[in-house]
């Protein structure tokens, strides 16, 4: 029992997210049981209706999917629902770009020259940027820079496990931060579009994917800052001096990969070149009516924008240090790419069903309507109300480890429900984002989190679980609360989230 005590209420506590989150079924398990609740709510709620709060005079009934009609309709869109899937075609059109950006070896190479050409005074901010840029491709930050901060720090004298601890923070808790637009945004943007659709059409087809850019943009520096001091001023004096004695040296960049970097940032820069002719001039083709920017085809095809932009730079990269010398390199690697898609388009299959079967029995807009009704009639809105979602979001991370996964269960619900109460669906979608990030780090469920353990536990044998957690848990708590205070300051000063974002909602 003291041994026990010893190991703090926090670990304990988390102990028990661990327990309960294995005891869960698999998240393609759990769309599917979420499909079936979905049609025996439909049968049992059966005649209830709402008045759609958008087309005056439009009533909202329940669609029962056991009637005949709506067995009809799960048969024969069965097809449609999984193709029709928001994020799967955008995901995996810029998995393309990324794949050829990863596999080639620039995103890997581009990390450790970013890390290793520093000053060693700033070595702790140099990984927690980069692992915050690492979101462009997750699987390198993890691989890659994690194990790299380790090293960097024992080479230095410093304790590895407190370099580790930072390049985890920047990859894991600041995952949603970028300089430039990653996968996760036509992600989690393409469900928030389709989720916003059903309360509101017009609306919907005017968002972008880039609706939370303006804020993780900031967020980057922000975080940087935040994490360093995190590190240099908790973290690494908690830990103490390093006695293990294990030390390596670190892997610099070679000269053909310096020559593939250089090579490859001149082709990204002479693309963002190219593509600028097509939305800069007034005659760009790109541009939208009356020569609009943010209400235009550039921002209707941000998908093929990154895709290009991955796919250039990775191909030139690739072609100066040989790791593609022809096309079947580069299909190669492109079906490498799709090969480890594999769980997420039978996850998409899933959750295509769910949210096309919660659609189309109106159960979304008819739950979102009574939840802001009931809201409202309480007081319950306005910023302490975005709080309370964020720590709903947090705490729902810690046992279901996909993004996609729980946005795709929760934005049809939420995203009409702050849309009755005068919230844009950017800005749920951003509250969301800032959940799922910070409380990655403490996350027994995360999937990299057992990698990250077997990298600590070449330097600290009895490294575990709970020892991970308590060491992170200072980056989860600071993380959560500058993003907070950034989240209520853009609030309160109203500056669109990102090109053509409000924080409030109007219809259109």
């Amino acid at each position: 029992m003291k041994e026990k005590n010893k190991r703090g209420f926090v670990v304990q506590s988390l102990d028990v997210v661990e327990r309960v989150g294995n005891k869960l079924p698999h998240p393609v398990t759990l769309f599917a049981i979420f499909a079936l609740l979905v049609i025996l709510f439909s049968a049992l709620l059966s005649g209830i209706s709402v008045e759609h709060p958008t087309n005056e005079g439009e009533i909202l009934e329940v669609n029962n999917l056991l009637s005949a009609e709506g067995i009809k309709y799960i048969f024969t869109s069965m097809v449609a629902n999984f193709t029709g899937f928001a994020p799967l075609g955008t995901v995996l059109v810029t998995m393309l770009g990324i794949g050829i950006a990863e596999r080639s070896g620039l995103i890997s190479a581009g990390l450790r020259a970013l890390v290793t050409s520093v000053p060693n005074q700033l070595i702790t901010a140099a990984l927690v940027f980069g692992g915050i840029m690492s979101s462009m491709a997750a699987d390198a930050g993890y691989v890659v820079l994690t194990p790299l901060g380790a090293v960097l720090f024992a080479g230095l004298g410093r304790h590895p496990l407190a370099g580790l601890a930072a390049a985890f923070a920047g990859v894991s808790a600041g995952f949603s931060a970028n300089l430039l637009l990653t996968s996760l945004d036509p992600l989690l943007g393409a469900l928030t579009q389709e989720a916003a659709a059903v309360y509101d059409p017009v609306y919907a087809e005017g968002m972008n994917f880039a609706m939370n850019y303006f804020f993780m943009i900031a967020s980057v520096f922000v975080l940087t800052i935040v994490g360093t001091l995190v590190t240099e001023k908790i973290v690494e004096p908690r830990l103490g001096k390093y006695e293990g004695g294990v030390t390596e040296s670190v892997d610099g960049v070679s000269a053909i990969e310096k020559k593939g970097l250089l090579g490859a940032l001149f082709a990204f820069l002479a693309t963002i070149a190219i593509l600028s002719l097509l939305i800069v001039p007034e005659w760009g083709p790109l541009r939208g009516e009356d020569g609009a920017i943010i209400q235009s085809p550039f921002f209707s095809s941000l998908v093929p924008v990154i895709l290009i932009l991955f796919f250039v730079p990775g191909f030139v990269y690739g072609r100066i240090t040989k790791s593609i010398k022809n096309d079947k390199d580069v299909a190669d690697q492109l079906s490498d790419t799709m090969a480890t898609m594999g769980a997420y388009i039978v996850l998409a299959f899933a959750a295509g069903q769910f949210v096309a079967y919660f659609t189309h029995t109106n159960l979304g807009i008819i739950m979102a309507v009574s939840g802001a009704e009931f809201l409202e009639n309480t007081g319950f809105t306005g910023i302490p109300l975005i709080l309370t979602f964020i720590v709903v979001a947090g705490f729902i991370n810690l046992f279901i480890g996909s993004a996609s996964a729980k946005w795709a269960i929760m934005a049809p619900v939420f995203v009409p429900m702050m849309m009755e109460l005068g919230y844009s669906p950017e800005l749920t979608q951003l509250a969301y984002r800032i959940a799922d990030s910070t409380t990655n780090v403490i996350s027994p469920l995360m999937p990299y989190f057992a990698i990250v353990i077997a990298f600590a536990q070449k330097y600290d044998k009895k490294m575990g679980i709970g020892t991970l957690i308590s060491t992170m848990i200072p980056y989860s708590i600071a993380f959560t609360i500058i993003w907070v205070i950034m989240l209520v300051a853009w609030m309160f000063l109203g500056i669109d989230l990102g090109p053509g974002s409000p924080i409030n909602y109007s219809p259109n």
